[in-house]
Order: C-alpha cells, then structure tokens, then sequence
C-alpha cells in the first residue's frame, strides 16, 4: 500500500521544503554541538567565516562545489528517468582511469588537443560504466540500484589492479599514475585570473568549475528544453504511457543512464586533471554518494542542484576550519553534522512535504 501523492505548488515543492528541510538539520545540528559545550552561534560563524569569509575559503569552497555539481547532476538526470543511480563513485573512478590513459597516452599533443580529448574520454568511461546497469534493467529487469552498487564494488577493485600491476609510476610506494604532462593540467583559477591582474591565493579551484557551470546550462536546456528531455522525463512518469506514445522506455533508460555517467565523470576530470594532476586511489572521496542528497535537496532541478551543491560545499570547507579552530568540534563530528543534513534532506523529505502541505493548507483555510 503506498502513500498518498502529496501534491503542493511548485514554488513551494523547489524551495520551500528544502529550506525547512535544511533549517530544521541546523537546529538539530546545532543540539548537537550545544551538548558538548560549544555554542552553536559561535560554530556557525566560523562555519561561515572559514568558507565564504576570505577570497581562499572561497576558493576551496567552489572547488568542493564543483565535484558536488557534476554529482548532483549525474543522479538528478536519472532521476528525470524514473532511475535511482548510486553508482557515481564507480563511474567517476572508470572515467578517470579513461582519462588517465588519455593524458599518458596521447601526451605528445598539444594541450588545446590533449584537454579536450580527455575530458571526452572521461565523459565516455562513466557514460560505459553507467550504460550497462541501464542496459541491464532495460533488457533484462535487472534493478539498477543492485547494479549500481555492485558496479561501485568492481570499478574500486578494477582500480586498484590497474594503478599496482598496468599504469603505476615506477618507483612509487603509492598507487598513483606517472604524473601528467604539463599540457594535460587544467589552469588554475587563481592563475587564469591573474593573467589579467587579478591577484588571489593559491587554492584547487580550477577551470573545472566553469565546466561544472556549463553542465548546469547544458542539463537545464536537454532535460527541460529538448525533445530527448521530454522523453527522460516521461518515461520517468510513466513508462506506459511513453511507450503509448510512441516513446521506447528501454532505449530512454539506457540513454539517461549513459548522460548521467558522464556528467559523473566530470568529478574526475576536477581531482585527476585540475587538481592531483595523476590518477590516485580513492579520488572520488564519497563525492557520489553527497551526490544524491544534492540532487534531492535541488529536488533535480540543475539551480536546485547548484545551491545545493554550494551548501554542501560550504560545510566540507566549513566544517574543516571549525574543526582547526574548535578542536572540540572534531572532523568526525562535522561529518556527523553533513550526515544529519543528507538525512532531512533525503529519507525525511516526506515528513517536511507533509508539514508544508499542512501548513499551506491551514494557510488557505483562514483566508477563506
């Protein structure tokens, strides 16, 4: 027996309910450091102040944002086609091993050659690495969210045996690829904008980011601009219906799935080509799984999934300067605090519609 579809306006379903979602994760967040003797005021201000309040937080905020953009958009495409995909992590780590390749391989070539190439092979080893799951469910009923995962599992051990026995730098302890040639480096931002005399500190932030910016464009015009995204978006409806009319939801799932792979694989193009400048173990760092609660709380919307992934940018960046200045406050326990705002933002967002819906309701209920 399912829930009832609680319906609300659309202003109210976009912003209303992730705003209460994320207020009432602060105040619980809040109990929590106000029960080991700190104030949560106080914590809050350095939260803020560590993250937006100098041009370096800034920068170190954005880099975080834009592994969250890629992310977030990667799950709320598929979300569009009825799909939960959770295997962001496993097609971010294929798509840097292609992209990884693709600098090693084809480092002879110019950088205006070289860069685009290997972002496209990134976008290509998380479109394979996402497309069969969707083949999968699509001709065989096989459930992609049990593919997904199983998908995450061989693409960690895929890696591992390939940075130790085939691509690994010699002479390294570390499982790492030879570093990348020069040409292969996406350009900082710090250093993109100094080139016109603006002068700002040294941080990862790179020219990822403005592709981070356009992905949230191009996701924006396919899913709500584009014949391909009104079919995404039916069969995610119903797929009966699509199919009624004229639309093939297999074909759609294995296309959506393929579209977010790739967009998962801009994740590897921030650690791998603008940021470690070689292909290390565990790049991904649990960026595909705050991945989903990105997309919830932007409620798969690319605006959503942008002000979200800024939030969750702030508390990563945030959250790692309140632990240097508040030794009480521990890395652990920031991580406890992003937990707490994944979990209103995720499992309990049909509390938080139905409270909204309450409210509104009651609302109307005076008036008349």
């Amino acid at each position: 027996m399912s829930a009832t579809p609680i319906d609300l306006p659309r202003w109210a379903d976009t912003a209303l309910v992730p705003l209460v979602s994320v207020a009432a994760a602060l105040v619980v967040a809040g109990l929590v450091v106000l029960s080991i003797g700190e104030s949560p005021l106080a914590a809050t201000m350095l939260l803020l102040k560590g993250s937006l309040g100098s041009l370096e937080g800034l920068g170190f905020t954005l880099y975080y944002t834009t592994n969250f953009i890629f992310t977030g958009l990667a799950v709320a495409v598929a979300f569009h086609a009825g799909l939960f995909n959770i295997g962001g992590e496993g097609q971010a780590t294929i798509a840097g091993i292609f992209a990884a390749l693709a600098c090693l391989w084809l480092a002879p070539l110019p950088g205006i050659l070289l860069v685009p190439l290997a972002i496209l092979a990134a976008a290509a080893g998380g479109a394979l690495w996402a497309f069969i799951p969707g083949y999968l469910q699509a001709t065989r009923g096989s459930h992609v969210v049990i593919t997904t995962i199983m998908f995450n599992f061989i693409a960690a051990t895929l890696i591992v045996y390939l940075l130790v026995e085939v691509m690994g730098k010699t002479g390294s302890m570390q499982p790492e690829t030879p570093d990348f040639p020069k040409q292969a480096v996406l350009t900082p931002i710090h250093e993109l904008l100094g080139a016109f005399g603006l002068k700002l500190p040294s941080t990862p932030l790179n020219t990822s980011f403005l592709l981070a910016l356009a992905s949230l464009v191009a996701v924006w015009a396919l899913i709500y601009r584009s014949r391909l995204g009104y079919a995404i978006r039916t069969v995610g409806a119903n797929p009966r219906a699509a199919a009624y009319a004229g639309i093939p939801p297999a074909r759609i799932i294995m296309v959506a799935m393929a579209i977010s792979g790739a967009l998962a694989g801009g994740l590897a193009v921030n650690e791998a080509m603008g940021v470690q400048h070689r292909l290390v173990l565990d790049f991904t760092a649990g960026y595909g799984f705050v991945g989903i609660a990105v997309a919830l709380m932007g409620r798969g919307h690319p605006v959503g999934v942008g002000l979200a992934a800024l939030l969750f940018g702030v508390l990563y960046q945030g959250g790692a300067e309140l632990s240097f200045d508040k030794p009480t406050i521990t890395r652990d326990m920031v991580v406890v605090i992003g937990g707490i705002v994944i979990l209103f933002a995720g499992a309990l967002d049909g509390l938080f519609r139905r409270l909204v819906a309450g409210v509104l309701s009651l609302g109307r209920g005076k008036a008349a």
